[in-house]
């Protein structure tokens, strides 16, 4: 079954869900502020990026308001610590995952 990982106040996975909904294609919302994310789907997150930096979303309020745009940090302990900062949504099926938004992401997972 699909994943839809991110925020309900996100847009973008607003859109996400809305675009499922629409073609009656199963999946399950796990809303990453209230929920905590496990070793295996954050192995398949970051095996989707070249770079765990290119995860972070660097135009999101929790970036500006944290200050890490300033700061020197490793990607994957501050993605694992805040994963608010994710480029919202992920989009997973098992072990493989894509990040953001566009239909092409959710038609290569399904």
């Amino acid at each position: 079954m699909l994943e839809v990982i991110g925020t309900a106040k996100s847009k973008d996975t607003q859109k996400a869900i809305r675009y499922l909904k629409e073609r009656r294609i199963p999946f399950q919302f796990v809303d990453i502020s209230k929920a905590e994310l496990g070793e295996k789907v954050w192995k398949s997150i970051f095996a989707s990026a070249d770079d765990p930096d290119s995860l972070i979303d660097k135009d999101s309020k929790a970036y500006r308001n944290g200050g890490y745009e300033w700061m020197e940090y490793d990607a994957a302990e501050l993605l694992i610590s805040n994963p608010t900062l994710l480029v919202q949504p992920v989009l997973r099926v098992r072990d493989k995952a894509r990040a953001g938004w566009s239909e092409e992401n959710v038609e290569a997972l399904i």
